[in-house]
């Protein structure tokens, strides 16, 4: 039972600066907390020429991680490089040298917490990973331990504040993708390149964690569906908002019968009225159903130095306390079975379809004939601009089975009456 705990970081960018600024700007009420003082006795990186916002003295640097997770007078290794690899190799290394771990690596946890969690239960050590969703908000601790007890049956959430800012911008002022995506990029809340979250590639990895701590079940990360948001256009958020409804990119778990589960991102047209519909710029928020908490909703800043580094903070404090009190890996992995993902094919939703088609009687029958001939029912239909030559239409469906209106829009972007159908949303009340 150490009386003081020493912390390695790795990776003094944006997240390890963060982590470090607030273990030592807060370090006497941490050392309160815990019992023990905690301080950062080194901080590895690959290159301390490039200029940081947050510094840290120069004898605490050093560039070789590997020497420094196998130290023995280091005592919790932190990681926020991101990636796979060297970081899957420098955690393991830390771990199988009995020392506990902080992450905020979402990719990772995603694809090798299961592995990573089993080895330090061997061990007897912790890993924590608070930091890699969501930002400041505790929604891992909170489904780990708060809401343990419970069954969770929901997950769903804003998870990327990146696309969150985006949408809003192309709500509240009718820009379009391209130009509030430029936006994004000139305030730093997108990279130069975006894929990862305009795609919804980073969701998908925060809900396949989410989704493993809920329901206690491995999610392969693969059989998660994903789309993002680079085909939603101004004239889609303008029929949303028209209709009551607001345009945010979701990432969705929910629980089915026995290990069968849905997880799922994409774009979806959400009721105003709902909380997730007015969380607006680069804030996330998570809302969670379950048997006996019914629902419940964390808020927050989702990314950043500071919000990610308190997180990431928070999580060394649970590890250090645990180590002075001569108690790690007592909160163990709870994923024991492999999860069955529904394919989105076999996924039940309503949905909004915009389509344009020629402007002559009859139009409206025969698409709905083909919409009834495969089973879709349509709750509304509206007919909006027309220049005399072309009209645009928009349905909403009641609750289809995904294969069954992609059958329908096969076949009727096939008529000759149909000139496109440059939208479809899914629906969530």
């Amino acid at each position: 039972m150490p009386d003081r705990i020493n912390v390695g970081i790795i990776g003094f960018g944006v997240v390890g600066g963060g982590t470090y600024e607030t273990l030592t700007r807060n370090a006497e009420r941490i050392a309160a907390r815990v019992g023990a003082e905690v301080r950062v006795a080194r901080v590895a990186d690959v290159d301390w020429a490039r200029e940081r916002e947050i510094t840290c003295p120069p004898e605490l640097r050093t560039t070789d991680a590997a020497a420094m997770v196998v130290d023995p007078e280091i005592h919790i290794v932190v990681e926020t490089i991101g990636g796979i690899d060297p970081a899957r190799e420098l955690i393991s290394q830390a771990i199988q040298a009995g020392k506990s771990v902080v992450t905020s690596n979402k990719e990772l946890i995603a694809k090798h917490g299961h592995e990573l969690l089993a080895l330090a239960e061997e061990k007897g050590v912790d890993v924590q990973f608070e930091g890699s969703v969501g930002g400041v908000i505790p929604v891992i601790r909170s489904l780990k331990e708060s809401l343990e007890a419970d069954r969770i049956t929901e997950v769903m959430g804003i998870v990327n504040g990146t696309t969150n800012y985006i949408l809003t911008r192309m709500t509240t002022e009718g820009l379009d993708f391209a130009q509030a995506l430029t936006a994004a990029q000139e305030l730093g809340y997108a990279e130069a390149d975006p894929t990862n979250d305009v795609e919804g590639i980073d969701a998908k990895y925060k809900i396949a964690i989410l989704a493993a701590i809920a329901f206690g079940l491995h999610v392969p990360l693969e059989e998660i569906y994903t789309e993002g948001i680079t085909r939603v256009t101004a004239q889609d958020i303008a029929y949303a908002k028209k209709m009551g409804y607001a345009i945010k990119l979701l990432a969705i778990a929910r629980q089915g019968e026995g290990n069968c589960i849905e997880a799922r991102v994409h774009p979806v047209m959400l009721r105003k009225t709902h909380p997730l519909a007015n969380v607006n710029g680069p804030f996330n928020a998570i809302f969670v159903r379950g048997d006996g908490c019914d629902e419940v909703m964390l808020y927050g800043r989702g990314a950043g130095a500071r919000p990610t580094g308190v997180a990431v903070a928070g999580d060394v404090l649970d590890c250090a306390r645990n180590l002075h009190k001569g108690l790690p890996g007592r909160v163990l992995c709870t994923c024991h079975d492999q999860a069955r993902v529904l394919p989105m094919a076999d996924i039940t939703t309503k949905s909004y379809v915009r389509m344009r088609v020629k402007d002559r009687p009859g139009v409206l029958g025969s698409i709905a004939t083909i919409f009834g001939t495969e089973g879709v029912s349509i709750a509304s239909v509206h007919q909006e601009d027309t220049d005399g030559e072309l009209a645009e239409i928009v349905w909403v469906t009641h609750r289809t089975p995904e294969a069954s209106l992609r059958s329908a829009l096969g076949a009727i972007g096939n008529l000759a009456i149909v000139d496109g159908i440059p939208g479809m949303l899914r629906v969530e009340d």
